[in-house]
């Protein structure tokens, strides 16, 4: 049954006739279910770890619209609160940290085999949903790549151009090199617990990919995925892998090729015609309907929706949103979405 899922048939490099759909951040606040299970909760961090809770609103847009695929419930910043960082979450502004700026910072952070009692109740939510989840449906999990993660270190919070993570970068090379490292080896075992668990897929997401430039960009975003992916694979050889280096522009090309992902998710800032072009002769792409749509709706969601199915049915393609839906959207132009998805063919 897994190989003949749809996600799974797009992720070996399949045509289909029509796109399986899912949406990042499909389990989230712009559904009114979500909102009433995390009162339950009580905040987003209990919300994660609660297992039970986490599960079900995983389950929430599953029900809700019947998407090919879930992801995980949880966020990329417990990763970094499992290596000993301490971790909240303010309303109206977003996760805050304990930040890593220097060698003693580096220090304090635990190992790659201490991770995994903080993060059991996640592994423990990917089980769950394994045996709770539609035969149909497949299972994502997934990590924050390296970079991005650290970029949140390094600040404390996140930032709009992720300066704090360049300075560090140019000014003490040998600590930030040195937390990629740790970072790329504890995502390695954080992702592996997940498929043992029963994730079928994986997702990276590198959501600051395209602040890096030049070698920068294939030093700290390309080369940790490729350690991760490559370590992956040694160990779950027929898990697929989604890599997402958002905003690389010019750097997508080949980078599935050169990191062995099975997949590229691409961000809405690159036309679906240049991604048929670049990207989907070298495998499964997935992508790229502008989140504002989800807001705004109408003709123009149709329109640019049947426009990305149309440009992207020359190959195997996962239909999503080019970034994470957001709190505003209208849970009606989701189901506008799907349907136009789903009559496109």
């Amino acid at each position: 049954m897994k190989k003949n899922k749809s996600i799974m048939r797009a992720l070996a490099g399949e045509k289909l006739p029509t796109p399986p759909i899912w949406m990042m951040r499909q389990a989230g606040r712009y559904l009114p279910e979500y909102r009433a299970t995390r009162t339950e909760a009580g905040d987003f961090l209990s919300l994660c770890y609660n297992s039970d809770l986490a599960t079900e609103v995983t389950l929430q847009p599953i029900r809700r619209y019947g998407f090919d695929a879930s992801i995980l419930f949880a966020d990329i910043l417990l990763l970094p609160q499992a290596l000993g960082a301490d971790l909240w979450f303010v309303a109206g502004e977003g996760p805050k940290l304990s930040t890593v700026t220097d060698a003693r910072d580096l220090a304090q952070l635990k190992g790659k085999d201490d991770i995994h009692n903080q993060l059991a109740p996640i592994y423990q939510t990917v089980k769950n949903l394994s045996q709770a989840l539609p035969q149909e449906t497949t299972l994502i999990g997934f990590a924050g790549a390296p970079w991005t993660v650290a970029t949140y270190m390094i600040a404390g919070k996140g930032t709009p151009d992720q300066a704090p993570a360049h300075l560090l970068k140019s000014t003490d090379r040998p600590v930030f090199e040195a937390l990629i490292n740790l970072l790329t080896e504890t995502t390695i075992e954080y992702l592996s617990q997940q498929v043992q668990a029963g994730a079928e897929v994986i997702k990276l997401f590198d959501s600051w990919a395209g602040s890096l430039k030049g070698d920068d960009f294939t030093d700290f975003a390309l080369e940790p995925t490729k350690r991760i992916i490559s370590a992956l694979k040694a160990k779950h050889p027929t898990t697929p892998i989604i890599a997402f280096p958002r905003e690389a522009r010019e750097n997508y090309i080949g980078f599935a090729q050169k990191t062995g992902a099975d997949c590229v998710a691409i961000d809405n800032s690159i036309s679906p015609a240049w991604v048929a072009k670049h990207l989907q002769k070298d495998g499964c792409v997935q992508g790229n309907l502008a989140s504002h749509h989800m807001v705004s709706g109408g003709q123009a969601l149709i329109d640019d929706t049947k426009a990305i199915v149309k440009s992207l049915s020359g190959g195997p393609h996962i239909f999503n949103l080019g970034h994470g839906i957001t709190p505003d959207a209208d849970p009606k132009n989701v189901q506008l979405m799907i349907d136009t998805v789903r009559n496109s063919a």
